[in-house]
Formats: C-alpha cells, sequence, structure tokens
C-alpha cells in the first residue's frame, strides 16, 4: 500500500503529564518514567506496558526494548482510546473518560530525520508492538508494508491489531517535535 506522502504520527497522554512534558522539554519512554518516579496518570494497561518492558525487543535493534522507546500510533482515533473511551477493560486502571487525554501529533518524517542527526534509534511495526507477536523496520521504504486502510479504518473489528502500527523512539521523544496538541477528537469505533 502507498503510504501518505507526510505521515503523522500521534501520542495520547494524561493532561497532568504536560507541565512535566513541558519542563522536561521532551516525553519520556516508560522505562524512563519508572527509573524517574516523573508525575502523572498512566492511562495504558499496565501489564501491556510490563511486557513491553521487559519481554519485547525490536528485532530491527535486538537490545532495545519496546518500553524504552516512546511510542506513538499512525491514527489520531486509536483502540487504546476506544478502550478509554468506553472505560470498562477489566485491566484499565484510569477510569476519568478521554476528556482528560492529550492528542499529540509530530510528523513521522521530521521524527526520523532528528532521531537520524541524534544517534538515536527508531522504529516502526506493521501491528500492536504491546503483542508478542509484530513486525518493526528502521527502514522508511518499508513503509508501504503498514496496512494504511487499517490504520484509517474507522471501523475496525477486522483489523483492529493493523490499526495499531506503532511509531517507536528510543528513550524520549522531544517536544519541539509535537507539531499540534489536541484535546478530545470524536471517537468512531467498530
Amino acid at each position: 500500500m502507498v503510504p501518505p506522502e507526510w505521515p503523522k504520527i500521534y501520542h495520547i497522554v494524561h493532561v497532568d503529564r504536560l507541565p512535566s512534558i513541558l519542563q522536561n522539554g521532551c516525553l519520556w519512554c516508560d522505562a524512563e518514567i519508572a527509573r524517574g518516579n516523573r508525575q502523572g496518570t498512566t492511562i495504558g494497561l499496565s501489564k501491556i506496558k510490563q511486557r513491553r518492558l521487559d519481554e519485547l525487543t525490536l528485532s530491527s535493534h535486538p537490545d532495545l526494548h519496546v518500553g524504552g522507546c516512546v511510542p506513538f500510533y499512525f491514527c489520531p482515533r486509536s483502540v487504546m482510546l476506544y478502550m478509554i473511551h468506553r472505560g470498562n477493560h477489566p485491566e484499565l486502571s484510569y477510569h476519568g473518560g478521554q476528556h482528560e487525554i492529550l492528542h499529540l501529533e509530530a510528523d513521522l518524517r521530521a521524527s526520523v530525520a532528528w532521531a537520524k542527526n541524534n544517534d538515536r534509534r527508531w522504529a516502526f511495526t506493521l501491528s500492536n508492538a504491546g503483542s508478542r507477536y509484530f513486525e518493526d523496520y528502521s527502514d522508511l521504504s518499508r513503509l508501504s508494508e503498514i496496512d494504511w486502510d487499517a490504520v484509517g479504518a474507522e471501523f475496525w473489528s477486522s483489523c483492529k491489531e493493523k490499526k495499531q502500527a506503532e511509531f517507536l523512539m528510543e528513550s524520549s521523544f522531544p517536544w519541539p517535535l509535537i507539531e499540534r496538541v489536541m484535546v478530545d477528537p470524536i471517537v468512531k469505533t467498530i
């Protein structure tokens, strides 16, 4: 599939983390958050976050755990956002709804250029990097392997894993690369 010419990437975060992000000038990966006792509400699923920290590594960078990277989705309305909206997943500890969630948008190509210029490893996955099975690459010429129809799908029950393709940047993601901050976009689901 032909990727968008200028793909955007999206990260969701609770609004109470914004002061720390601005003070540090970056978003930290979960491994750094765990080490530094950073302030703010965790909105993800703890078992998956732990698996990303302890078990899952990237094939493109075998010594790099997924949890050692800041994750971004390629779609603005992620499956995780829908889970937060519904608030009924048994492993979800956050139940404050999506009104407290910020949506951060960055440009993929600008992010990769920054990473290359700053000796920072990066990769993208073809599906959810929290699953036990995913493919990853650190070569933009492979972007066409992402299922872009799934990424953009409004009704995604048949393509849930592929909709969750991710961009991952090692350690931290610089705040100046964030192009837009959004609040409470409409969530469309299966």
